[in-house]
């Protein structure tokens, strides 16, 4: 353990900052588990899933979970099996 006060409140952040980032990564995880089990099975909300999984693609993006061009191809992937 830290004995600097300055370190064992970096302890402190980092592990906030490490749940907030799981929680993120894992709703993106299920939306799109979800939204390619929708597409697979034709069912009649799969745009609706598809939209809900581009939004969560997103919003990682935009707080740094995962890599712009990653955002960019999950989101591709989506639309182009949506639309096939």
């Amino acid at each position: 353990m830290p004995n600097i006060k300055s370190a064992k409140k970096r302890v402190k952040v980092i592990e906030a900052k490490t749940l907030r980032n799981k929680m993120i990564k894992s709703d993106l995880r299920t939306a799109l588990k979800k939204a390619e089990a929708a597409v697979a099975d034709n069912a009649e909300n799969k745009a609706e899933a598809v939209k809900v999984a581009i939004k969560k693609v997103d919003m990682a993006c935009t707080k740094g979970i995962i890599h712009k061009n990653k955002a960019a191809r999950k989101k591709s992937q989506l639309a182009k099996s949506l639309n096939a």
